[in-house]
């Protein structure tokens, strides 16, 4: 089996056997992402407890490869910090754009089948919106007092 049978295998298992598309009761972090040029539309939800992900989830529809991008990224986030699921949602962004070491595609472990995406432009919003949305939602929990901002506050 060549390398890219492989990637479109581990591509496909995560779209139609995803582990992560499910409700989540008591998470404390959610927040919807869109990519309105193909109409993906995710809700990331995440338990983040003393700054370390927990647990996570997303619900929502979209492409096989938005669904499986996210699923491997939870797939790699759970059990990590804040700040680490913020620089491995880097070294994906960078992956995508095509300037990643080999080192920062290793650590995206299986999430590295992607790495393809950078040569089909059409796709990059749609393989980047789970990665994109997290890091909007730390982003914007970090600026704003907790509870206070409706694009993304904490889940009650």
């Amino acid at each position: 089996m060549d390398t890219k049978e492989l990637y479109r295998e581990i591509l496909n298992e995560h779209n139609i056997n995803p582990n992560h598309k499910k409700d989540l009761e008591g998470s404390t972090i959610s927040l919807n992402g869109v990519n309105p040029s193909c109409g993906d539309n995710i809700t990331l939800n995440l338990k983040v407890s003393d700054g370390i992900i927990t647990d996570g989830s997303f619900t929502g529809s979209g492409c096989a490869i938005s669904q499986a991008s996210v699923d491997m990224m939870l797939d790699l986030v759970i059990g990590k910090t804040e700040k680490e699921a913020v620089e491995l949602s880097e070294n994906f962004m960078q992956m995508i754009k095509g300037s990643a070491t080999e080192q920062q595609i290793e650590s995206l472990d299986e999430a590295a089948s992607l790495q393809d995406i950078s040569k089909m432009p059409a796709r990059v919003k749609c393989a980047v919106l789970g990665w994109r949305t997290m890091k909007e939602c730390f982003d914007k929990n970090k600026d704003s007092a907790p509870g206070t901002n409706p694009e993304c506050c904490p889940s009650h």
